[in-house]
């Protein structure tokens, strides 16, 4: 039980580190398009 809840614990924190890292790659790809949207426009 006490191993199994260690396991849950990293796999969340590498979950977080990994979205995280997700939304900021997402926030970029959304201003990209943007700009592209006004340069093109």
């Amino acid at each position: 039980m006490i191993k199994k809840s260690k396991e849950d614990y990293s796999f969340w924190t590498k979950y977080k580190r990994f979205a995280s890292t997700e939304i900021i790659m997402y926030l970029i790809m959304i201003l990209g398009i943007g700009l592209g949207i006004l340069i093109l426009s």
